[in-house]
């Protein structure tokens, strides 16, 4: 069931609120909404699931490029926490989600419980960026969601076995299907904000990844992924011993959290959060 929250700023905001047990709040990828967890929400049992669609995403409230930032979402999510009178919650945060939730791990450390990153890291490769810089704030080329569910495996390389069905579903999750074609769950001005963001040299984010010591975290990486690179998740392992972490086989960015060695680290997780 989706309910909506007003944020610091007046932004109208949804977010779904179910289940019973350790809070786990769940931030979606980039250009994604509430159902990026769909896959995985089944497989997970003792947890209170909270999601919410960023602003300018899904059924949120559109607030302009400026306000599509990793600092603000962050805030949004902190203020979701205390609309709901969650003191800590343990983050499982897709790709930007993670960047988000390395963020909150530095500047409100005392609210999480525990960050799991899935194909994500301090360091996103330039390779992984450029391909996103081609799609973000664009409408597909395919007219509808079956056109687009033909065209997703080769449009996504490196992903293999995957379940019957399945890029139908993604289709249908992330593009409304209109008479004049697909198009977008989200603002087309996310674009502007995003190459705003990745102008100029790239911050050094190891520290926000340094700031979750103390807490339980772990990574989940596609073995094909362009944007966490082996290397990066190696040092990411070096700095935290004891990162769970999984390496997905015929994933590439982003796995859907609920192949076996997804649910895996997942699981084991959120027992060290707390379960």
């Amino acid at each position: 069931m989706v309910e909506f929250f007003t944020a610091s700023d007046g932004a109208r905001l949804a977010f779904s609120d179910e289940g019973e047990g350790l809070p786990v709040l769940c931030l979606a990828g980039l250009t994604r909404n509430m159902g990026d967890f769909d896959y995985v929400a089944p497989h997970l049992a003792g947890v209170r699931l909270i999601r919410m669609d960023y602003r300018g995403r899904g059924q949120s409230e559109w607030t302009g490029a400026a306000s599509y930032t990793v600092p603000q979402e962050g805030k949004d999510a902190l203020a979701l926490l205390d609309h709901l009178g969650i003191g800590r919650a343990a983050v499982l945060g897709t790709s930007r989600g993670g960047l988000i939730g390395m963020l909150l791990a530095a500047v409100a450390h005392d609210r999480l419980l525990g960050l799991c990153l899935n194909d994500v890291g301090p360091v996103i490769e330039r390779s992984g960026l450029e391909r996103i810089f081609d799609y973000v704030g664009r409408n597909p080329a395919a007219r509808t969601h079956e056109a687009l569910a033909e065209r997703l495996p080769a449009a996504m390389p490196g992903f293999a076995d995957v379940p019957e069905g399945r890029w139908l579903a993604d289709a249908q999750r992330h593009y409304e299907e209109t008479p004049d074609g697909l198009r977008i769950r989200y603002d087309p001005a996310l674009r502007e904000a995003f190459l705003a963001a990745f102008q100029g040299d790239a911050p050094d984010l190891w520290p926000l990844w340094d700031a979750t010591a103390g807490m339980p975290v772990a990574l989940i990486r596609g073995a094909n992924s362009d944007l966490l690179s082996a290397s990066v998740a190696a040092e990411m392992l070096r700095r935290r011993p004891d990162t769970i972490l999984a390496e997905v086989p015929g994933r590439a960015h982003v796995p859907w959290l609920d192949e076996p060695e997804s649910l895996a680290t997942i699981n084991a997780w959120l027992d060290r959060c707390g379960r």
